[in-house]
């Protein structure tokens, strides 16, 4: 299929859901309407623009038990005969079922796309925050839910192998349990990928640094000079990497060319007609219930010693992403032996690739991954 023709559908696509939203957002009320009443109708024409009619096509959002814990999954697509991506979000606790609207509907023309809560996160969050929970946060646990949803999903679309995608912190989980349980996947996408922890976090405050002299920024300078060295041999905590973000985010390495923490993406939620007030009130609420508890485990991933990866695995890679930096990920493809192995770079994305860049997204995934899903 012609890549030209894709971008012109999806940029057409993009145009009917602002022109759709504006419409709505514009249009007279019946009564007196304030910005609470302009946001639920636009919620509701959103949810029309993505009802799935085609009865060949699937959408769901229901939840499930997924050892001991009820998630919430979300599925949706035009056909049910395609490839299912299981997608894990970031964050941790930063779940995507609120913001696909932005970028999802074009490939669920070709693929049938899946998320979930995780346990902790959004509407997940809000069926479990116990104590009891709480304790059981760990890498390995989010690992043994994937895996559980991997199998879950198979019965329930009757498809043997999935293709596994994840996005920044669900790297980490996704990246171990395709490791682990190779026969559940066709091939891992990954975006925003984390291969070393403690490498990324010296990458960048570097670009901070250096970006803040180009500016001649005092300000950011002092600031920064002020974590050095960094990460050093103290221990890496969430103020210390709070602090040292905090700059090389404001100049691009979130979201390409923006100056702001994309408040294009925590608004999301806002018109997603899948998230309540107390849904979107939840994920900042489980934000805080998972990263401290996570923190320990988090800052000591590495995967640079893994050699052999078991499946064909596709890196999504952003030119400009100084969150989690794309360079120890292009350096590790370099290395590593898989039965295929492509790195795609994002010239125009920082972290936030498939919300930066999603014409180029869906013709990745169908120029490359998909043709390996048919192998």
């Amino acid at each position: 299929m012609n890549p030209q023709k894709l971008q012109i559908r999806f940029v057409l696509a993009v145009c009917l859901l602002a022109c759709t939203l504006g419409c709505a957002l514009a249009a007279p009320a019946l009564g007196a309407a304030g910005p609470d009443d302009d946001a639920v109708r636009a919620r509701a024409v959103m949810a029309d623009l993505l009802r799935i009619p085609s009865p060949a096509g699937v959408q769901e959002t229901y939840r499930t038990p997924i050892r001991g814990v009820d998630h919430w999954i979300s599925i949706r697509g035009q056909d049910r005969a395609n490839p299912v991506v299981l997608f894990v979000h970031g964050g941790p606790a930063s779940p995507s079922m609120p913001s696909l609207w932005q970028w999802q509907r074009p490939l669920e023309e070709y693929f049938t796309m899946v998320h979930y809560d995780q346990r902790g996160a959004g509407k997940t969050y809000r069926e479990d925050h116990s104590d009891a929970l709480a304790d059981s946060l760990r890498i390995q646990t989010y690992v043994d839910d994937l895996v559980a949803i991997a199998e879950h999903l198979r019965a329930r679309l009757g498809q043997e192998k999935l293709v596994l995608m994840a996005h920044s912190w669900g790297t980490i989980p996704a990246m171990h349990a395709a490791l682990a349980r190779p026969d559940l996947f066709r091939v891992y996408v990954g975006i925003g990928q984390v291969i070393d922890v403690r490498e990324n976090e010296r990458i960048s405050l570097a670009f901070g640094l250096a970006e803040a002299k180009r500016r001649g920024d005092a300000q950011a300078l002092r600031e920064m000079e002020a974590l050095l060295p960094y990460p050093g041999d103290a221990p890496l905590t969430r103020e210390r990497i709070v602090a040292a973000r905090k700059w090389p985010q404001h100049y691009g390495g979130m979201a390409a060319f923006r100056d702001e923490t994309n408040p294009w993406y925590y608004g999301a939620a806002r018109l997603s007609p899948d998230y309540d007030d107390e849904d979107r009130a939840a994920i900042n609420a489980g934000s805080l219930f998972t990263l401290g508890r996570l923190l320990d485990e988090y800052v000591k991933v590495d995967f640079s010693d893994v050699r052999r990866f078991p499946i064909p695995v596709v890196m999504l890679m952003g030119r400009h992403d100084y969150t989690t930096p794309s360079q120890p990920t292009a350096d590790w493809l370099q290395r590593v032996d898989a039965p295929y192995k492509r790195g795609v770079w994002f010239e125009r994305s920082a972290h936030m690739v498939p919300w930066e860049e999603p014409g180029k997204m869906l013709v990745t995934m169908l120029e490359v991954v998909r043709p390996l899903v048919r192998e």
